[in-house]
């Protein structure tokens, strides 16, 4: 039973509103002693022609608001406020999680609808520092939600392989490249010869020339300048990719821009048919005046493409391959204003798929008082903030464990710490929304008791702890549908309930906002409100057996929507600490 709706119903069914108005109306009140659910009856004044606090006063008098699941309606000013039956609600909500695990929150909404997410998208033969952290998760955890929500979901990295750098990686590889480095470490030894190149261009104009005329045998498909060019892209994906596989991140589609380039002439043929490109101080641009945005570069004054061309090559290639509802690109927001130009220019040229595509940006990330070592003076790579993460956790964990005695093997420990360090790094990306900036601080990511993946992690390995020790004890959670769930009507009980209950709908609006931060902080919640429950009740001490079984089964559904909305995050559990 989805009790907002059938709240919503009864409203639709008292004011003859449509029921899809009421239930965008029906609010969550701020504090308990207001309801649960409440209507605000301003929308209503006009046609009744009555003030707003004497309709919700009408309305609450009304025998059709008589439910077994209604404790009571009450008005208060202007609103109608619902108080939901407790045991109801209770046994309705966490028999609905026993029954379904960890797909709890699922739903087929998106069902015969495909989302393309565009997401990470690193240069070739550069390092993967923190700023393609921030796109690698936001994207990899919008795809998990879309998926949550029955949409067919296409994972794009559109990758930074085309342009003049690979004509100038391409000179200097082969003045000053070391092959067996390159086998070794392709990143590290793909970026020393890139520096030296700068470094060596400021004094030898010839190198520039090369560059170009390098990159210019690439463009025409010299086999040479091909091959070195593979080399260099497959070289960086076996990089990247075990990254990617550390953190679980997966794929669908590598092609970057090399693979549209070749398509950019037919973007512009369109273009030119269309009787859309004026000339400007030597480029052919889109003018985008009617839409408040500059003009679209097209073409370059030496009649090159340029990557806003590709963009639209590759809009118009996934709109023809993939049909898709979405098309979502997780990239910073200072490119805002490239695919405001881009979206503009396919929708001038006719193409309905310009209102499907979406910019998600984010904003900057910055460090507190954390230094790191790295391989060029001002980045700070992924992996070292990870390993660094893992590390320091650890020793927490450890220290932890000996303060226990526990008899957890090191190697035990060392995988515990791979996850809650991994998480603490992911969930200082979707923790807040993702146009704030990122300020990571060891204090803060790794605080046990904090806004924190270890918080929410160590909270699901307690309450493991608390089934393996009730199943030694010789008791087991009632099942889904058990009448002995409503025994969960006590304030914290209820409480905790009511988080588990509003996964589902933080799931929704964070599709629908692009924001991953609606689930972490809907599952931040449930962990807050466990631990109060945990640390105001007693689960397994007192003489009642069969509100002792009940309370192991609301246990056992924290459990599962934790680990559910952590999953969408993109960061993973253990089953103890």
């Amino acid at each position: 039973m989805d009790f907002r709706k059938a709240v919503a119903m009864k409203v639709s069914e008292l004011t003859e509103l449509d029921l899809e108005s009421v239930n965008r109306l029906i609010e969550i009140p701020p504090q308990e002693d207001m309801g649960d659910f409440a209507f605000p009856c301003f929308t209503l004044a006009k046609t009744m022609r009555k003030a707003p606090n004497m309709i919700a006063s009408d309305l609450a008098g009304s025998d059709k608001l008589a439910e077994p699941w209604l404790s009571r309606v009450e008005a208060k000013g202007p609103y109608l406020n619902f108080f939901v039956d407790r045991g109801a609600f209770a046994k309705e909500i966490v028999s609905d999680v026993l029954s379904k695990g960890t797909t709890y929150g699922q739903s087929t909404e998106g069902e015969g609808k495909t989302v393309i997410v565009e997401f990470s998208s690193p240069n070739i033969a550069k390092p993967f520092h923190v700023g393609h952290a921030f796109t690698t998760i936001l994207g990899h955890s919008l795809s998990r939600i879309y998926e949550k929500l029955g949409y067919k979901v296409v994972r794009m990295n559109h990758l930074g392989d085309y342009g003049t750098q690979f004509g100038k990686l391409i000179t200097a590889y082969r003045l000053w490249g070391d092959e067996a480095a390159l086998e070794k470490d392709p990143i590290t030894e793909l970026l020393r010869i890139y520096v030296k190149f700068h470094e060596e261009e400021k004094n030898d104009p010839e190198l520039t020339t090369s560059a170009r005329e390098n990159f210019k045998r690439l463009e025409d498909g010299c086999e040479e300048e091909v091959a070195l060019w593979q080399k260099f892209r497959d070289m960086s994906l076996v990089v990247f990719e075990q990254l990617y596989k550390r953190m679980g991140v997966t794929f669908d589609n590598y092609n970057g821009e090399s693979y549209y380039a070749k398509m950019a002439d037919q973007v512009v043929d369109m273009l030119k048919e269309k009787n859309l490109l004026v000339e400007s101080e030597g480029a052919q641009v889109v003018d985008l005046e009617e839409y408040g945005v500059p003009p679209c570069i097209i073409l370059k004054s030496d009649g090159t493409t340029i990557y806003g061309t590709r963009d639209l090559a590759a809009i118009l290639y996934r709109d023809e391959n993939y049909h898709f509802d979405k098309n979502i690109y997780v990239v910073g927001i200072p490119q805002a204003l490239h695919f405001k130009q881009v979206f503009s220019t396919l929708k001038k040229a006719g193409y309905e798929c310009a209102d499907k595509c979406e910019h998600v940006g984010f904003g900057l990330v910055k460090f507190q008082n954390m230094k790191f070592s790295t391989r060029d003076g001002n980045i700070v790579l992924l992996e070292e903030l990870l390993d660094e993460s893992v590390a320091k956790t650890y020793e927490l964990i450890k220290a932890n464990a000996e303060a226990r005695n526990s008899d957890m093997s090191d190697d035990e420990l060392k995988a515990i710490a791979e996850k809650v360090g991994l998480g603490a790094v992911i969930y200082t990306y979707v923790k807040a929304g993702r146009e704030r900036d990122i300020v990571f601080s060891w204090d803060t990511m790794l605080d046990f008791e904090g806004d924190t993946a270890p918080y929410l992690i160590y909270t699901y390995a307690r309450t493991r702890s608390i089934l393996r020790k009730a199943k030694e004890q010789g008791f087991t959670p009632v099942g889904s549908g058990s009448d002995l769930l409503n025994k969960l009507s006590g304030d914290e009980e209820f409480a905790c309930v009511k988080t588990i209950a509003d996964l589902p709908d933080a799931i929704r609006k964070a599709a629908a906002s692009n924001e991953p931060f609606m689930v972490s902080r809907a599952v931040a919640q449930i962990a807050r409100s466990f631990n109060r429950f945990y640390n105001n009740c007693s689960i397994l001490g007192g003489d009642d057996a069969e509100l002792k079984t009940a309370r192991l089964a609301l246990c056992e559904a924290v459990c599962d929507a934790i680990e559910a909305g952590t999953y969408l995050l993109g960061i993973s559990v253990v089953e103890q600490m």
